[in-house]
């Protein structure tokens, strides 16, 4: 049945007055067991949904939702979520909504300081926010809350009594999966963490993603000092991983923790080396060439873009439609490589 079925229609359908179905959809007044039976048979078979969006627009508030993430032009891999956000505004829009996006860069803990510090001043009923530096965040979100801000945060898990709903990955258990990639295809012999352009002390998923693969490799009875852990940051990235090569001739395995595998699988193409195993993250063009290319071996999918448009579903409907917010969602682990990748890819 594809017609928009009325309380009219409803009532002619279950032998009813309109009054009696206006009473069962909104649970107020007496109706009779026979009546209650009659109408609920009818709304069962015509799987009746109250019209949410024309209750919502006699509602003159317009809520304010606002996207703090980094700027897409320094990295990449933050590209899907801005389409995460566009999808969000595609299938939301006929409700009083506002969502913008504000964007800092993911290299400068000013510039994210700035950026919420503007956010706050506009007074939004949510912030959806990318908590790239651990310690700025934790303040960020302590003001919000000041201020009455609902705030969720996605692809970085802060624990904070103020973050009401994270989206995203089980970052230790990502690591642990990237280890178990390499202890399945790599020789034994050393294995390598790399981090590339973020400060280790404050980035929160890096530390997850190491302590995961350590743990893994500690479980197995592998040596601490087998696995080695190094931090690159441009414009010496070249030069300090080719040393790195040159100090470690027994390296079997690489671990990047971060979307920028492509670099370190293109320094160690240029090092006309014999070929090691590499995993890394995301599915962005850069890497996925490597992939095919067969110098990456893996790339566990973080899925952005799916994050960022489930956190603004959470929000959305907790506003409109009265929902809690879920505490944690976790996405799945995807492991991708060259036989795979096309499926992502869409």
């Amino acid at each position: 049945m594809d017609k928009k079925l009325t309380i009219k229609d409803i009532a002619l359908l279950a032998g009813v007055s309109k009054g009696t179905v206006d009473r069962v959809l909104h649970k107020r007044g007496k109706v009779s067991t026979k009546a209650f039976e009659s109408v609920n048979a009818v709304l069962n078979e015509i799987d009746y949904e109250p019209n949410l969006i024309a209750r919502n627009l006699k509602n003159n508030k317009i809520y304010s939702l606002v996207v703090v993430l980094p700027d897409p032009s320094f990295d990449p891999y933050w590209l899907p979520c801005v389409k995460g956000i566009e999808e969000a505004i595609k299938e939301f829009k006929a409700f009083n909504l506002s969502i913008k996006a504000h964007y800092f860069n993911p290299e400068s803990t000013k510039s994210f300081i700035t950026v919420n510090e503007n956010v706050l001043a506009l007074s939004p009923d949510a912030v959806l926010l990318a908590p790239l530096f651990y310690k700025e965040a934790i303040t960020a979100m302590n003001l919000y809350k000041e201020k009455g801000v609902v705030v969720s945060t996605f692809n970085n898990q802060v624990q904070s009594a103020e973050d009401l709903n994270f989206v995203g990955q089980d970052l230790y258990q990502s690591g642990r999966v990237g280890a178990k990639l390499l202890d399945s295809i790599a020789n034994n012999g050393k294995f390598a963490i790399i981090h590339i352009n973020e400060k280790f002390k404050n980035a929160v998923h890096m530390q997850e993603k190491e302590r995961g693969f350590r743990t893994f490799f500690k479980e197995k009875g592998v040596q601490e000092e087998a696995i080695i852990t190094l931090k690159l940051k441009n414009p010496s990235i070249e030069l300090n991983f080719t040393k790195f090569l040159e100090e470690n001739p027994n390296l079997q395995g690489i671990f990047v923790t971060t979307s920028k595998g492509y670099q370190i699988a293109k320094i160690f193409n240029q090092t006309q080396r014999s070929k090691i195993a590499i995993i890394g993250y995301d599915l962005i063009e850069e890497n996925v060439a490597y992939l095919h290319q067969g110098s990456i071996d893996f790339l566990i999918h973080q899925n952005p873009k799916r994050q960022v448009y489930l956190a603004l579903t959470s929000l959305v409907e907790h506003f409109i439609f009265g929902k809690s917010i879920p505490g944690t969602t976790l996405l799945p682990i995807d492991i991708v490589n060259c036989e795979n990748s096309i499926f992502y890819m869409a």
